[in-house]
């Protein structure tokens, strides 16, 4: 509690100037981040997911804070950026594997032991990563996204994050969801436990999501972000454009579409990953 509202106070300050104690409370709040103490979004008993806000404003608080230095590693490595946000602190007891190639942790990101980092990947300051996750080669971890435990984010996937503005829900991947490839999950979408993401899945605020199986359509509204619902297996598809120079032109747009929900047929066709660990 008292750093969140030390927090709160440095962030609600209209002016830039900092101090020496205004920056070591903004370290301790990234310490926090780093270890899992704290971060942007938690679910309740309900399975509601809850912002916390506060976090949020430390973010972007360490921009405000930082200025701009020189990150580079050696001659061929050109790197400059917010003193706040250097690369990630890790070690081998973090239990963390890490395979060699350009892959870049920020400072202030939660990465639990048993998560794998194929090369190259990112993950942005505020993310959250629990135990037992792959994040595949070319695969972005956004600012303040939530992923759970064993989840696969497959290669060149890009798991959007939220950070302004501070109440909005960050995207949100549960416990045991598979990410296909090229997939892309923006705008605060939330992906229930054990869902798969076909290849090349785009989820977005904007998103309608067909659900064959169950007859229904999911979209985001003002009070809730776009759900994929526990389970569901979403692959790309397409709704036809029904005004006249749509049909006259055969038009249609993207649309996502649930066909089935996960079995143990679906469950064997994801189970490579355990093989990759």
């Amino acid at each position: 509690m008292q750093l969140r509202e030390q927090i709160e106070a440095l962030a609600a300050r209209p002016s830039n100037e900092f101090f020496r104690e205004d920056r070591n409370v903004f370290e301790e709040f990234k310490t926090a981040l780093n270890r899992g103490e704290v971060r942007a979004a938690e679910k309740e008993a309900s399975g509601k997911w809850k912002v916390n806000s506060w976090v949020k404003q430390g973010l972007l608080l360490g921009f405000r804070m930082g200025a701009i230095t020189d990150m580079s590693v050696g001659e061929s490595f050109k790197f400059f950026d917010k003193d706040t946000y250097p690369a990630r602190p890790t070690n081998i007891d973090d239990g963390v594997r890490i395979v060699p190639g350009g892959s870049t942790i920020r400072d202030g990101a939660y990465i639990a032991p048993g998560v794998v980092c194929m090369p190259p990947m990112f993950v942005n300051a505020g993310a959250y990563v629990d135990e037992g996750t792959m994040i595949d080669s070319h695969a972005l971890v956004g600012s303040c996204a939530q992923v759970g435990k064993r989840v696969h984010i497959s290669a060149a996937a890009q798991i959007g994050g939220v950070l302004e503005p501070v109440g909005a829900v960050p995207v949100i991947i549960e416990d045991d969801v598979l990410v296909g490839g090229n997939c892309g999950v923006y705008e605060g979408a939330v992906v229930r436990e054990r869902a798969v993401l076909g290849s090349g899945t785009i989820l977005t605020g904007s998103t309608p999501v067909y659900d064959l199986v169950r007859g229904e359509i999911y979209q985001r509204d003002a009070s809730a972000p776009l759900e994929i619902p526990a389970g569901a297996v979403v692959v790309p598809g397409a709704r036809a454009v029904t005004n006249e120079r749509g049909r006259d032109w055969g038009l249609s747009l993207y649309a996502a579409i649930i066909v089935k929900y996960r079995d143990e047929k679906t469950d064997t066709a994801v189970r490579l990953e355990d093989y990759l660990r």
